[in-house]
C-alpha cells in the first residue's frame, strides 16, 4: 500500500517563547507526530539526552556533515551551530510521517527552498517584557546569554511574516489548542485524504 507523504511542520520562535514546552506537550497528546532530532554543537543543558533532544557533535563533526551534505539545513545561532539530518527526516515523511522540525528562522527559510509543502508556525510571546522574564525564570543561562537572545529576538521576530500561522503564546493551554488545529488541518487537506482513503475517493470519482 502507497502512503500519503507525510505533512512537515516548522515550529520557530525566538528564545524563552515557549516553543519547546509547546512542541514536547504537543507531541506527548499526538503519537501520530515525531519530532525530527538536530544536530548541535552547544552543550547538553541539565536533563537533555544524547539522540532525544539533539544529537551533540563537535564543531568538526558539524562540518564534515554539512560539507558532505547531509543536512537539510544548518544555521549559525548564538555561537552554535544547529542543523537537521536530511536522509532519517525524508525518508520518514516518504512513509507517510507526520514531522515536527523545531528550527530557526535560518533554518525554516532553506528548508522552505527545498520542500515547498512545508506548514510553518511561528511562535511569538505576548510581549518583549515577557520574553526576558521568561528566559530570566528559567535559570539555564547566564546573564550574557540573556543579553545576546534579547538582542536578537528583535531580529528574529521579524520573520515571522514568512509563516503561514503565528500563534501568541500567552496563555499555555490556548497556544497549544491552536497549535494541534494547525496540524489537524493540514491533515484534512485534499491531497493527503485522498491518498489516505483512496478507496472511498476512487468510488466517489474524485481520484487525482
Amino acid at each position: 500500500m502507497k502512503h500519503a507523504a507525510g505533512n512537515i511542520f516548522l515550529i520557530t520562535a525566538p528564545s524563552g517563547a515557549g516553543k519547546s514546552s509547546l512542541v514536547n506537550a504537543l507531541l506527548s497528546q499526538d503519537p501520530a507526530l515525531r519530532l525530527s532530532v538536530s544536530c548541535t554543537t552547544r552543550a547538553p543543558r541539565e536533563g537533555e539526552t544524547d539522540g532525544k533532544d539533539y544529537y551533540f557533535v563537535t564543531e568538526a563533526q558539524f562540518l564534515a556533515m554539512q560539507a558532505a551534505d547531509e543536512l537539510l539545513e544548518s544555521a549559525h545561532v548564538h555561537g552554535n551551530y544547529y542543523g537537521t539530518p536530511r536522509a532519517p527526516m525524508i525518508q520518514a515523511v516518504q512513509e507517510g510521517q507526520d514531522i515536527l522540525l523545531e528550527i530557526d528562522w535560518q533554518g525554516a527559510a532553506q528548508v522552505r527552498k527545498l520542500l515547498p509543502s512545508v506548514t510553518g508556525v511561528f511562535i511569538l510571546p505576548p510581549s518583549v517584557q515577557a520574553l526576558e522574564q521568561r528566559l530570566r525564570a528559567r535559570g539555564k543561562d547566564s546573564e550574557a546569554v540573556i543579553a545576546a537572545r534579547m538582542a536578537a529576538a528583535e531580529s528574529e521576530i521579524a520573520h515571522a511574516k514568512e509563516f503561514e500561522y503565528v500563534i501568541i503564546n500567552q496563555e499555555f493551554t490556548d497556544a497549544l489548542q491552536q497549535l494541534s488545529q494547525i496540524v489537524a488541518s493540514a491533515r484534512l487537506r485534499f491531497s493527503r485524504q485522498a491518498m489516505t482513503h483512496r478507496a472511498l475517493f476512487d468510488a466517489m470519482g474524485l481520484s487525482t
